[in-house]
C-alpha cells in the first residue's frame, strides 16, 4: 500500500511512470500533503489586510523599551516579569559556562551530555520549589510534554482545566491514559470527573498554577482538598507563577501554603529566569521513574552550558533581590488600577498578566497592529490560544517598568479601542 501523499511523476503524455531510458518532458503533479496545505490561507488574509501580529522582529534586547525596524516601541508583550534578560551577571555567567564548556553538549543528558552545571541547578531548583529532586529539561513545552505523557496508564486517567497550556494539552495526547476535562476553574466540575473515576486508578490531576492569557490563578486549596478526598495526585505547572508569585518567587504553590500537597512542580527559565529550558521537581522516586522513562528528557539533546549557567545565576538573583517580585507588584497593582478605571474588560485577573477582552478575531489584531504604530507592543491572543469568543489582548507587565510607561501604554490603548468602538 502505498503512504498518502506521496509525489507522482508522470511523462505528460501519459498517465504510466516512465522507463529510466525514457526521454521528453516530464512534470510533477501536486502531492497531497502540498495539496492539502496549499489550501490554508488563513494566515495571508490577516497578511493581505495589514494586520498579521506575528513573527514581529525585534532587533535589540528585551527590556521595557525595545528596538523594532529602527522604532522604539514600549514591550508590554514580554514574560520577562523579572526583567532580568539584559542582566549583566547572567550575561557573564552565560559567557563563562560557553568559556569553560563549549556552546553545546553533544548529546542527551542520558548519555554523554551531563554536566556539573546541569545537577547543581537541579539541587537548588529542587530546594526552591521544596522538592526532593528536580529534573532539568531543553524546554518548558517538553516538560510537560515528557512528563504528563509517562506518569499514568492504560488503565488510570488525566484531569485538567479546559484552558490548560498547549504542552499539558499534548502530554496527554500522547498518554495510554482516559482524559477528563472540566471547565476553567470549575471545582463542582472537577468533582463530578474524579467521581467518574475507578476508585482504584491512579488520578493525575494537572494544571495551571497562573493561568497564561487570562492571568488568574487555578484554585489550588480547593484542589488540593479534592486531592485527598478522592486519593489524586495533583501537577502544577508554575511556568508564569515563578518568580511572580510566592516567597521570593517560589511560585503559587508557595502563595497558597500547598507546596507538600502537591504532588509535582513543573517550571520553565524562559519566563522570570531570563533563559530557556524547564524543570520538573518532585519525591526521589517519582524523578527517579522520570529520568529513565520520560522520552523528551532521554531523547533530546541536554540544555546548553550557557542556558543552564544563566537559569541558574537568575535563580540566585531572584532569592537575593526580593525587591525585584517587591517593584513588579507595585506596577502590576497600578496598571490593574489604570486598566479597570479606563473601562476595559479585564476578567478576573490577579497578577501581571492583564487580559483586555476584544472578543472578535480581527479587531484584536486591529488593535495590536494600531498599538504598534503608536509605539506599544502588545500580543494577540486568540484560538486556539483561547476560545472564539474570548480572543484578547495580552498585556504583560515587568518588575522594570516604570508608572509612565503603564501611563502611556493605558493612554495609547484606550485611544485604539475608542477608534474601533470597543471601548465607551
Amino acid at each position: 500500500m502505498q503512504a498518502e501523499g506521496i509525489l507522482i511523476f508522470m511523462r505528460h503524455e501519459s498517465a504510466c511512470a516512465p522507463s529510466p531510458q525514457s526521454t521528453g518532458s516530464y512534470f510533477i503533479t501536486m502531492g497531497l500533503l502540498q495539496e492539502r496545505m496549499s489550501k490554508y490561507r488563513e494566515p495571508q488574509k490577516y497578511i493581505e489586510a495589514g494586520v498579521y501580529p506575528y513573527f514581529r522582529e525585534i532587533d535589540s534586547h528585551q527590556d521595557t523599551e525595545v528596538t523594532m525596524s529602527g522604532k522604539k516601541v514600549l514591550m508590554f508583550g514580554s514574560n520577562s516579569y523579572m526583567g532580568l534578560t539584559y542582566d549583566k551577571r547572567i550575561c557573564e555567567a552565560a559567557i563563562k559556562a560557553i568559556e569553560k564548556y563549549g556552546t553545546g553538549c553533544a548529546g542527551s543528558r542520558f548519555l554523554n551530555g551531563t554536566l556539573d552545571l546541569h545537577i547543581q541547578l537541579e539541587k537548588e531548583l529542587a530546594a526552591f520549589v521544596g522538592k526532593d529532586e528536580a529534573l532539568v529539561y531543553s524546554t518548558g513545552f517538553t516538560v510537560n510534554s515528557g512528563v504528563v505523557s509517562c506518569l499514568t496508564g492504560r488503565n488510570d486517567y488525566i484531569i485538567g482545566d479546559d484552558r490548560n497550556h498547549a504542552s499539558i494539552v499534548d502530554g496527554r495526547r500522547l498518554s495510554f491514559s482516559q482524559f477528563f476535562h472540566y471547565k476553567h476553574n470549575d471545582m463542582e466540575d472537577l468533582e463530578h470527573q474524579l467521581m467518574r473515576c475507578n476508585p482504584e486508578s491512579l488520578k493525575l490531576i494537572v494544571i495551571d498554577g497562573l493561568f497564561s492569557m487570562e492571568g488568574d490563578l487555578a484554585k489550588l486549596p480547593e484542589i488540593i482538598e479534592l486531592k485527598k478526598k478522592y486519593n489524586a495526585t495533583v501537577m502544577v505547572d508554575e511556568a508564569h507563577g515563578l518568580g511572580v508569585f510566592g516567597d521570593h518567587g517560589r511560585g503559587v504553590c508557595s502563595h497558597f501554603g500547598v507546596t507538600e500537597d502537591v504532588d509535582l512542580i513543573m517550571g520553565t527559565f524562559s519566563k522570570s529566569l531570563a533563559s530557556i529550558g524547564g524543570f520538573i521537581a518532585a519525591d526521589s522516586d517519582t524523578i527517579n521513574w522520570l529520568r529513565h522513562n520520560s522520552r523528551t528528557y532521554i531523547f533530546s539533546a541536554s540544555n546548553t552550558p550557557a542556558a543552564t549557567a544563566a537559569a541558574l545565576e537568575a535563580l540566585h538573583i531572584l532569592q537575593q533581590e526580593p525587591e525585584r517580585q517587591e517593584n513588579l507588584w507595585k506596577i502590576t497593582n497600578y496598571a490593574l488600577e489604570q486598566f479597570q478605571q479606563a473601562g476595559f474588560e479585564i476578567g478576573d485577573t490577579e497578577s501581571p498578566i492583564i487580559p483586555l477582552y476584544v472578543r472578535d478575531a480581527f479587531k484584536t489584531f486591529e488593535v495590536t497592529k494600531k498599538a504598534f504604530d503608536k509605539g506599544v507592543f502588545v500580543n494577540s491572543v486568540v484560538p486556539p490560544a483561547c476560545a472564539p469568543q474570548d480572543t484578547l489582548i495580552r498585556v504583560a507587565l515587568m518588575s522594570t517598568h516604570t508608572k509612565e510607561q503603564v501611563d502611556r501604554c493605558v493612554a495609547i490603548l484606550v485611544d485604539v479601542f475608542k477608534e474601533l468602538g470597543l471601548l465607551k
